[in-house]
């Protein structure tokens, strides 16, 4: 739509989480670090939380894309499994052919043992964790007993909103919460962080000219809450405003319609001489 209009050579701010846009901001970079580490160390359950559009899906994406070769990945993008749709799904993803449903972790764990002493680690990553049901988080734990004397089987790594922490305080959940070894939260950005973050992804989708002023940056981070997804919104639809109004750079009444016309965000009440007013 707008990327001839501005010389893009992509969408900057598209919704669709887009690796090469990726910037290693202090919140994103830490959780990364913090799995990777775990992973090294052998760990059985890794926890990433954090807000809707914080980016816990980049920073799986992230993840994904910096494990070791001698790993083997079973991804789990659709939680909403019962316990043993669960245990077909990790089945199918570790190449088990199952004849005998009652048999079905015994031979995941031979598979898993096989892997092992081909000096395989497998990892489970489980994107929307807090999606899932109480059978399957103690299906999760039960997999995460499988070990050998040395080392676990299985390393999972458990990527959710906050209502997963929220779950994991049950008590009947006890024993699982008390498996999980390292824990790392998504916090929104900071204001420096935010201008950056604008100024990455322009340059990034080769942008030659400055579309937003330092203001207008501080503006979009004041609503956004310092929430990625949001600023990503509000910036989108703030360009196409330019766009239909054939206009070569952002002004305020472009930001202030995006800002209203996105919810969850905290809205200014003026436009001039800067964007003003906030609600909370």
């Amino acid at each position: 739509m707008y990327i001839e209009h501005f010389g893009f050579d992509g969408y900057p701010f598209h919704l669709t989480p887009n690796t090469s846009l990726f910037l290693g901001l202090e919140p994103h970079y830490e959780a990364i670090q913090t799995v990777i580490a775990a992973l090294d160390m052998g760990e059985g359950v890794i926890k990433v939380t954090g807000e809707v559009g914080a980016g816990k899906t980049m920073v799986c994406r992230m993840l994904i894309n910096q494990l070791k070769q001698d790993i083997q990945l079973v991804y789990l993008p659709n939680p909403a499994l019962s316990g043993h749709e669960l245990r077909q799904s990790v089945a199918r993803e570790l190449g088990v052919e199952v004849l005998d449903s009652t048999s079905i972790v015994d031979d995941i764990q031979s598979q898993l043992i096989a892997l092992s002493q081909a000096g395989k680690k497998v990892v489970v990553i489980v994107d929307e964790a807090q999606a899932l049901s109480d059978e399957a988080l103690e299906v999760l734990r039960l997999f995460g007993n499988l070990e050998t004397e040395q080392a676990k089987l299985l390393h999972i790594v458990l990527f959710g909103q906050p209502e997963l922490d929220e779950r994991l305080e049950q008590h009947h959940l006890r024993q699982f919460r008390q498996r999980i070894t390292f824990n790392a939260k998504l916090r929104a950005l900071t204001v420096a962080e935010c201008v950056t973050y604008i100024d990455s992804r322009l340059h990034k989708s080769a942008c030659q000219v400055s579309l937003f002023t330092l203001s207008q940056k501080k503006a979009i981070w004041r609503a956004s809450l310092g929430n990625p997804r949001l600023i990503n919104q509000i910036c989108h639809k703030s360009l196409i405003a330019a766009f239909s109004a054939q206009a070569k750079n952002i002004n305020n009444n472009h930001i202030y319609s995006a800002i209203h016309d996105t919810f969850d965000c905290s809205k200014p009440k003026f436009k001039s001489p800067v964007l003003w007013g906030w609600s909370d």
